[in-house]
């Protein structure tokens, strides 16, 4: 059985090694939990949709399957909700957790569906998360997300005074994380962003504006507070971005 749950685990992470610690009945239990999970998964097919190696925890909302798709062995944690209809659909790779109580909806209104939900291959989402795809969101592959995390690619318009504010529509410009990103717990991203490969945020962070690969972000609202890149380079960086 260790060999079994090694083998799963390293075509998602090579290096991964199982420590000798762990008992034989707690490598039982999760087996099993998994395992249901996966036969849970393969009543897809009875939807019309191949499961491809997903495991489904209890209590998964899965609507509009018809516009989404998704790689091998993804992971969807309980009571998450997700809606893939959308002009672009909804798109998972392989080797994607989704955290328990997430909700991620491509469209909210059916006179203005939304663009699309993206999703990489070996992304980690936590518990929690709230993405929606109406101006469209991707997420590169490899990134790792705290619990929490809130994407709103869409904005409403308010210029009008005397008019509602409910009434004077959208603005929709998108997300995009790059890949190899660190997200922190609770961090929230706002419509317009683009988070460049490699970066971190900080736990809490609201991100309001665009942001360069290797960025070291934090506060509300974000600011650059470095960047992962060699020390003359990172120098000139910041003082370009802070003026």
């Amino acid at each position: 059985m260790r060999k079994v749950i090694t083998s799963i685990i390293r075509q998602k992470n090579p290096s991964f090694t199982l420590d000798p610690s762990i008992r034989i009945g707690v490598l039982l239990r999760i087996f099993l939990r998994k395992a249901i999970e996966l036969v849970r998964g393969s009543l897809m097919l009875f939807r019309g949709k191949k499961p491809r190696k997903i495991l489904i925890a209890k209590g998964v909302s899965f609507k509009h399957l018809s516009y989404a798709s998704w790689g091998e062995w993804v992971q969807i944690g309980k009571n998450v909700d997700i809606s893939a209809w959308g002009k672009k659909g909804f798109q998972l790779g392989s080797h994607v957790t989704i955290g328990s109580y997430s909700k991620l909806f491509v469209s909210y209104s059916l006179n203005e569906p939304g663009v699309g939900i993206k999703i990489g291959s070996r992304v980690g989402i936590g518990d929690f998360a709230h993405l929606g795809g109406a101006g469209g969101l991707e997420i590169g592959k490899d990134c790792i997300i705290g619990p929490y995390l809130s994407c709103h690619p869409e904005n409403h318009r308010f210029e009008e005074l005397n008019l509602s504010i409910r009434l004077q529509g959208h603005t929709r410009k998108g997300i995009i994380i790059g890949p190899d990103c660190w997200i922190g717990a609770k961090v929230t991203i706002l419509d317009g962003v683009e988070i460049g490969k490699g970066s971190v945020v900080a736990a809490g962070a609201v991100v309001t504006k665009p942001f360069p690969p290797f960025s070291i972000i934090g506060g509300v609202p974000a600011r650059l507070l470095g960047t992962r890149l060699k020390e003359n380079v990172s120098d000139q960086l910041m003082e370009k971005i802070n003026g």
